[in-house]
């Protein structure tokens, strides 16, 4: 789930190295803290928070096939 979160947002920002995505696992639920370099915050979010709400469903759909439950956490 990590990897697909870090292609996703590689694709999209432009400093790639900068992305840090850090895992927090609980027994039904995983957040994940996501981290991008500085001015790349913006095109992860997306306007009125379209980009951000599109990966979350992403993320949400691969997780429920594994019978989990995954937040993303976008951290500045």
């Amino acid at each position: 789930m990590k990897e697909l979160i870090e292609y996703i947002v590689k694709a999209l920002v432009d400093n790639p190295d900068k992305v840090a995505i850090n895992e927090v696992c609980g027994e039904k639920s995983t957040i994940y803290e996501l981290r991008v370099g500085e001015g790349d915050l913006g095109k992860v979010i997306g306007k009125e928070g379209r980009t951000a709400k599109a990966i979350r469903t992403i993320i949400t759909a691969a997780a429920m096939k594994q019978g989990k439950r995954a937040v993303l956490e976008i951290m500045e």
